[in-house]
């Protein structure tokens, strides 16, 4: 129904703020992301979602399109709600979380308050191609997700036929080990050989 708000920063709470528009003051659910985000006084433009169930009216709001993306795809998980989705967007930032996501790392994800092991699995199951559809895209758009290496480690792997959910998750657990692209790749084949 409202696509965004654009308006003054009238209040900041913990989990919210308030833009006001028009003499309206529109309270909005945002993410810790969000909230750091936006200052006191400024004009913002916060892109919204209004979630309505018979009991409940709530308006969520995101400083950018790409986690408005992510908290979409999140509720349309059975089971996740627009509260817990706010929890994960808040956990961390948003290319911390995409990767972690693209990655299935689940010992990341679990750190995010609130979420459990099976949830942070389903998250994963659900969202991890998009996830890495999302940092390629990313990528190619010039918005560094990830360093070079990883990067080119990436594309190296995709062109030798692995998918790219798993170039990734292999990729970003590789580097945790050893440096430097050559080193990467071949620390991945040697353990998709595996």
């Amino acid at each position: 129904m409202y696509s965004y708000i654009t308006g003054k920063v009238a209040g900041k709470t913990a989990g919210s703020i308030v833009v006001e528009n028009s003499g309206i003051g529109y309270e909005i659910g945002v993410s810790g992301n969000t909230l750091f985000d936006v200052g006191m006084g400024e004009i913002v433009k916060i892109y919204t979602y209004l979630y309505v169930r018979e009991d409940e009216m709530s308006l969520y709001g995101f400083s950018r399109e790409e986690e408005k993306k992510l908290f979409l795809r999140l509720i349309d998980i059975s089971g996740i709600g627009p509260k817990l989705a706010m929890q994960v967007l808040s956990g961390y930032d948003l290319k911390t979380l995409t990767v972690a996501i693209a990655s299935a790392d689940l010992k990341t994800l679990c750190k995010i308050k609130g979420l459990g092991k099976k949830t942070a699995e389903l998250i994963v199951l659900n969202l991890r191609e998009s996830a890495a559809d999302d940092i390629a895209s990313a990528e190619s758009e010039g918005d560094v997700m990830f360093d070079g290496d990883i990067s080119d480690a990436v594309f190296a792997l995709e062109s030798l036929g692995i998918s790219k959910t798993e170039a990734v998750r292999a990729a970003s657990e590789a580097q945790k080990v050893v440096s430097g692209v050559e080193n990467i790749i071949a620390y991945c084949l040697k353990q998709l050989g595996n």
